[in-house]
């Protein structure tokens, strides 16, 4: 694989796929990380303003940018688009950075996989919380055995999802409409990677999902989810649409202390039951929650320019889609049932 330098990267054209809030978001970011040669897809259908396109090549045809050969493409379209736009993008012979989730379905998950293999490319996952600082120290107290081994985990999240967005009909944004592969297992997924991430593979999911928040979707608005991982560790996962303020935590039990974060000031938490003592990190006073999406898309930058191996693969963006998709499928035969490691991988 070639590699390259900074200015060379910084240079190079890169194509984002969607303008929508997630795909302006990464706009602003890669400019303010120097890149010079940014170009846009779109298809006309977003609602926002597109002032800050001025000067940037933009193309209404997704076969014609490819063509250009731009270094990488950034999918940060609807979640059902995912990976037909990624798979052009790698038949192509462009790097990747896909949102997440990475699809909807594992369908045609294979032919992706063999084409990044055969290019030789470079894919990130956008798992944002990867980044996050108060998560990464719970990362760093995992791996230095404090708590002895994990027992138990439980997270919970909940967002009222008419606050999202509220520029735009929720019940018309990718979240709420099946077709684009919304609700709140797809949508809210970053604990089956963050949990994944922290305290290594599931191999079995249960769950119950149902539709409760009188949102008027045609999806699920809350799900509950118990994962046994291979550790023996039983974790439980609980996600809504209908919060009321925003709740998003984490608490992990060992058998020598607990461990907590808090999304909403950043903080994680450690209490060891062998000293008796609990320490409290927070994150650093500039931090804030654009911070983590900078952070991932330096990371992913720095990989294109080394040609180096994703800390967010392609592998667990699939991962990640394999525990939602059997929540789905337990939710409805109301069993456990086992998660096998993708053949392909």
């Amino acid at each position: 694989m070639q590699r390259y330098t900074l200015a060379q990267i910084q240079e190079a054209p890169i194509l984002l796929v969607g303008f929508g809030s997630i795909g302006r978001r990464h706009f602003r970011n890669l400019r303010q990380l120097g890149m010079k040669n940014l170009w846009v897809y779109r298809t006309g259908k977003s609602t926002l303003p597109d002032e800050e396109l001025a000067g940037c090549s933009i193309f209404y045809d997704y076969d014609e940018a490819l063509r250009q050969q731009p270094l990488a493409v950034i999918i940060a379209n609807p979640t059902a688009f995912h990976l037909p736009f990624a798979l052009k993008a790698a038949q192509a012979g462009c790097h990747l950075f896909i949102e997440k989730p990475i699809s909807h379905t594992l369908d045609q998950m294979d032919q992706l996989v063999a084409a990044v293999r055969q290019q030789d490319l470079v894919v990130m996952v956008g798992f944002q919380f990867r980044w996050h600082p108060g998560l990464r120290m719970v990362k760093t107290w995992l791996r230095e055995g404090i708590l002895g081994p994990v027992a138990s985990v439980h997270v919970r999240w909940g967002e009222y999802l008419p606050d999202w967005h509220p520029w735009e009909d929720y019940r018309q944004s990718y979240s709420a409409r099946p077709e684009l592969g919304g609700g709140v297992l797809l949508t809210l997924c970053h604990p089956f990677d963050y949990l994944r991430w922290l305290l290594g593979e599931v191999e079995a999911v249960q769950a119950m999902i149902g539709t409760r928040g009188g949102l008027g979707i045609d999806v699920e608005d809350v799900a509950q989810v118990t994962l046994r991982f291979v550790s023996g560790a039983i974790g439980s996962v609980g996600l809504d649409y209908v919060s009321r303020p925003t709740q998003h935590g984490m608490t992990i039990v060992g058998q020598r202390g607990t461990i907590t974060w808090q999304q909403e000031d950043g903080s994680a938490s450690l209490y060891s039951a062998d000293k008796a003592e609990r320490k409290l990190f927070m994150p650093s006073p500039g931090f804030n929650r654009n911070c983590m999406f900078v952070d991932e898309l330096r990371n992913f930058l720095f990989c294109l320019a080394n040609q180096a191996g994703s800390p967010c693969s392609l592998k667990d963006g699939i991962m990640a889609l394999e525990i939602v998709r059997l929540a789905k499928q337990a939710g409805i035969a109301k069993k456990e049932l086992r998660v096998h490691d993708v053949e392909y991988l």
